[in-house]
């Protein structure tokens, strides 16, 4: 059974990779969530509406012992599974200027996006090296490429994953494993819900947000075996507001 584990995979982005992963490469996918089970039930409909098939996993991506707890478990009661796909796509948000952070503000942004990566892919590394096959996609942001004020939090985990998704490239790559990061802009989403769509598409020279659905194409094609010459990349996907 070959698998593939998509973190934060119960609502927006998350959801649509989970499902393309299923669909399209017809992988087994694990559907992390952390809070929302109905979201996470909702997202193994679809899959299975489909006629793919998958499961979901209950962990906190910045709590190592449950992340440890979580897969080691799932891993005893699956000795036949093979897990080929990481997408470490959980990410939060406590925005605001930096001077008024709060140190759990800082903390709790830090431990979910850049905690988490080394959490998951950490405990599966050791598999993949053996194997001799992987990928490993970590969704970051626009903001960890560029800095975006009142995110200083944002930007410098995304940033973080950047920097080892970039070094933990070169370690893999003769195992025939990829890392790869891809850099969402304004996507529409549960995270963008609330942001004034109108007057910011006047600053993306597509005029307009992207959709959920391009950036899971995008992990798509880099979990598939055709990217395997693609690896250490960064692939921005934001209608061209920055490159």
């Amino acid at each position: 059974m070959k698998c593939a584990l998509v973190t934060g995979g119960a609502r927006g982005i998350g959801r649509v990779i989970c499902k393309k992963l299923a669909v399209e490469l017809g992988y087994h996918v694990l559907i992390n969530y952390q809070r929302n089970e109905q979201a996470a039930t909702e997202t193994l409909a679809t899959l299975n509406d489909e006629g793919a098939t998958g499961e979901i996993i209950k962990f906190d991506v910045g709590n190592a012992t449950e992340v440890n707890d979580a897969l080691q478990t799932w891993s005893e009661h699956h000795p036949e599974a093979v897990m080929e796909v990481i997408v470490n796509n959980a990410g939060v948000t406590r925005d605001g200027l930096f001077m008024w952070m709060s140190r759990e503000d800082w903390s709790s942004v830090l431990d979910v996006s850049l905690q988490g990566f080394y959490n998951v892919t950490h405990f599966f590394i050791q598999k993949l090296l053996h194997q001799r096959y992987g990928r490993i996609i970590n969704i970051v942001s626009v903001s960890g490429v560029k800095g975006t004020a009142g995110q200083v939090n944002y930007s410098a985990a995304k940033a973080g994953v950047v920097g080892a998704t970039k070094a933990l490239a070169q370690e893999i790559a003769k195992r025939n494993i990829t890392v790869n990061a891809v850099a969402p802009g304004f996507i529409r989403s549960d995270m963008t819900e609330g942001m004034d769509e109108k007057e910011l598409k006047k600053i993306i020279p597509a005029n307009r947000f992207g959709e959920a659905e391009e950036v899971a194409d995008l992990v798509c094609f880099l979990a598939s075996k055709k990217a395997g010459y693609i690896t250490g990349e960064v692939i921005n996907i934001n209608g061209g507001i920055y490159a």
